[in-house]
């Protein structure tokens, strides 16, 4: 089971049209456009396996070893159940310090979960961030207006992923490890 967390924001970058002026037409009010210099935004958890997608837990603030913990008891473990039922799995999170904590090490060790070994700043590893871009690119077009619009956005979005296109991007693992050999550990097209 993949896991991470993103964050999602109200503008994703779409700017409109451009608009091209003739001179003397710079601060004409048809021709401008308010911006926000900094959009509203959401923090979210998720996990994905080769079986599919488990539930998205939006994080209201920074995330310290006691959240993570409550994250993972109240999110990743319903989310193994839906997954794989009574079936071992191993679990993926990356290196933050929340995650690599003694506490949640313990936690982990407490609840018989196996944790895979992780390098740092690898990206192109996790599976689960192709399936964030995925969803970031399903929701381009989307014109949420506050952030509770946004958390509607995003969990629908999220439950329209599939099992085949996790298990693609799970499959997609060998290759991974490959490009990412021949890089020698430079960033790949993953």
């Amino acid at each position: 089971m993949c896991s991470d967390e993103n964050k999602f924001c109200i503008s994703f970058g779409y700017q409109g049209p451009r608009v091209w002026r003739k001179r003397g037409e710079a601060h004409d009010p048809h021709f401008l456009r308010s911006s926000v210099k900094f959009p509203q935004s959401v923090m979210v958890w998720g996990a994905m396996s080769s079986a599919g997608v488990g539930p998205l837990c939006f994080l209201r603030s920074k995330v310290n070893t006691a959240k993570y913990q409550a994250v993972l008891e109240h999110f990743m473990l319903p989310a193994a159940d839906q997954l794989y039922g009574d079936e071992d799995f191993i679990f993926q999170q990356d290196l933050a310090p929340a995650h690599s904590a003694k506490a949640s090490s313990t936690w982990f060790k407490d609840h018989g979960i196996p944790v895979l070994n992780w390098p740092a700043d690898s990206p192109d590893l996790n599976p689960i961030k192709n399936l964030w871009d995925i969803g970031k690119r399903k929701m381009q077009y989307a014109r949420p207006n506050n952030a509770e619009e946004l958390k509607v956005t995003i969990r629908a979005t999220w439950a329209l992923i599939t099992p085949e296109q996790c298990h693609r991007l799970i499959d997609s693992m060998p290759r991974r490890i490959a490009a990412i050999i021949q890089a020698k550990g430079a960033p790949t097209k993953y």
